[in-house]
């Protein structure tokens, strides 16, 4: 019965938790803890994978607990969400309570102030301008079924361009075909001039190649949590880190990982204290300082701010425009929409397997987007 309330298309009783997509299994761990039949009910980031009709399910939900007396503690990244669900609000920031109050009279800026403890004037940064050449990455009719079904598009140096799409669109399948992590059937990638023998390549070809990948689920694929902060940031390149033989040199290790964590402002005690003690966007942080030390061309991002402080995301910002601007190309998969608007120069949208063409950001509009998310769009190339 619980499960009726969120009426998401991969959930059935007997369907196994391991194979559920990200947003399913948030919604299978709500539920849990709503059986519990508790009084007090806290919920850490529970929208952080969720669609906007997800996201109306749940708070309908939790209006229903309230008028019945239980009391929610909603922990949200996402100043929107508070505004809508809560009375009340308490802001936290490096371990301490800075700030408690009215969520009506409350003003935006203020709230952001208090979160990151400065002046805000622009969560984000200015873009520069894609460079005047050749496409760096042409994709055509990548497929990858069930639920990739065509995309086309095209990619320059300096440029960064945005996929929106409703969950289970194909968003995170379009990037997990490029890099190697789905089944591709179909289609065709140019990089730097050349086809690439198979658009179903290993995700080792792909690194080899000059793509990087950033997963929506950094606990799961993006990070390995029982090795050291310095052990994952240069995973992928530890040649770099190599004596002559082929032997891991620590001390060059541990100054890369040093330089990383200095320019992502990572907090951590030091390059070798384990991953798992940093907080969420600093392990993200770790997570995009791995494909900028791997020095990839093409730069494939799922959800690169997903459940992560508001401070973390504007230094996540000014890393994703500032790599733009040294000649990377970016794919960015966002669920947020001001994400999307505000960093990408195109923007394209997925809707049941088909990519849209993609447009300048300035053509879109909020509406446009989610019109086109729900109703399809044809599917002609970039």
């Amino acid at each position: 019965a619980l499960l009726d309330h969120f009426a998401h298309p991969d959930l059935t009783p007997d369907a196994r938790v391991g194979d559920l997509p990200l947003a399913a299994r948030q919604v299978v761990e709500i539920c849990r803890a709503l059986a519990a039949d508790a009084r007090i009910l806290l919920m850490d980031e529970p929208t952080s994978s969720f669609q906007r009709v997800e996201i109306d399910r749940l708070f309908a939900l939790i209006r229903r607990l309230a008028a019945h007396g239980i009391a929610v503690i909603y922990i949200s990244h996402f100043l929107e969400e508070v505004r809508e669900i809560a009375g009340r609000y308490t802001i936290l920031r490096d371990g301490r309570g800075v700030d408690t109050g009215s969520i009506a009279g409350a003003g935006t800026g203020r709230l952001i102030e208090q979160m990151v403890g400065r002046p805000v004037a622009g969560l984000f940064p200015e873009r520069a301008p894609t460079r005047a050449e050749e496409a760096l990455l042409v994709v055509h009719d990548i497929a990858a079924p069930p639920a990739l079904k065509h995309a086309s598009f095209e990619l320059s140096r300096g440029e960064i361009l945005g996929i929106a799409g409703l969950a289970g669109s194909g968003r995170t399948e379009l990037v997990r075909a490029l890099f190697g992590l789905e089944p591709a059937v179909a289609g065709r990638i140019v990089l730097r001039g050349r086809t690439l023998a198979a658009p179903g390549a290993r995700p080792a070809r792909r690194l080899g190649q000059g793509f990087g990948y950033l997963s929506e689920d950094r606990t799961q694929e993006g990070l390995t949590l029982g090795l050291s902060v310095a052990d994952n940031l240069t995973a992928t390149r530890l040649s770099a880190c190599a004596r002559r033989w082929g032997w891991l040199d620590l001390g060059a290790q541990g100054a890369a990982a040093r330089t990383w964590i200095d320019a992502l402002r990572v907090r951590a005690a030091s390059p070798w204290q384990p991953i798992r003690a940093l907080s969420g966007g600093n392990q993200q942080k770790v997570a995009i300082g791995r494909l900028l030390f791997q020095d990839a061309d093409v730069l494939l991002l799922d959800e690169p701010t997903r459940g992560i402080d508001i401070g973390s995301r504007a230094q996540i910002y000014e890393t994703i425009v500032r790599s733009a601007a040294q000649g990377k190309a970016v794919l960015l998969v966002s669920s947020y929409l001001p994400e999307l608007f505000g960093l990408c120069h195109r923007l394209a949208v997925m809707s049941r397997g088909r990519l849209s063409p993609a447009r300048p950001v300035e053509d879109w509009t909020p509406e446009a987007v989610l019109a086109t998310a729900i109703g399809g769009a044809p599917n002609e190339s970039a």
